[in-house]
């Protein structure tokens, strides 16, 4: 399993997602351009002493991204899609991306994924959930559907 954060810009929101990919054994991967400098301590803070064993790619722009990776589907998340994230069967080896905090995911990144999911929430609500939330929510219930590979 592997996450995917598209140009995160809240440092404690990429290190809360840090740590949750540590403790999952899951890795992070982190598409530039990034709102903040992965030495900022608010960062490191939130990560707390993780970070040293985080699985973590970095790449200059999606489209390197898409060079870069191995095997697996690419799994987008949007407030767009109709799909729910808890009706689909998940598999070791997908990519789980979101888009940063303030625009989502571009509809170019969309398009190059095989499916977008959604976590449903209240429509007359405005904003959507914190980054670091969606992706746990998302990611525990991928691990749920997989019995918690490695994990106690």
């Amino acid at each position: 399993m592997k996450i995917v954060l598209v140009e995160p810009e809240i440092p404690p929101n990429t290190g809360n997602v840090a740590r949750t990919c540590v403790l999952t054994g899951t890795r992070l991967h982190l598409v530039e351009p990034l709102g903040f400098s992965l030495a900022e301590k608010e960062l490191r803070r939130s990560g707390l002493d993780y970070w040293k064993f985080l699985d973590l790619k970095v790449d200059k722009d999606f489209d390197t991204f898409l060079k870069n990776r191995e095997n697996g589907r690419l799994i987008s998340f949007s407030t767009n899609s109709k799909n729910h994230y808890h009706r689909f069967a998940y598999s070791y080896d997908d990519y789980l991306i979101f888009g940063c905090e303030t625009k989502g995911l571009d509809e170019i990144i969309i398009k190059a994924t095989e499916l977008t999911l959604r976590i449903p929430m209240l429509e007359q609500i405005p904003r959507s959930l914190n980054l670091g939330n969606s992706v746990a929510i998302v990611l525990y219930e991928a691990l749920r559907q997989l019995n918690f590979p490695g994990m106690h």
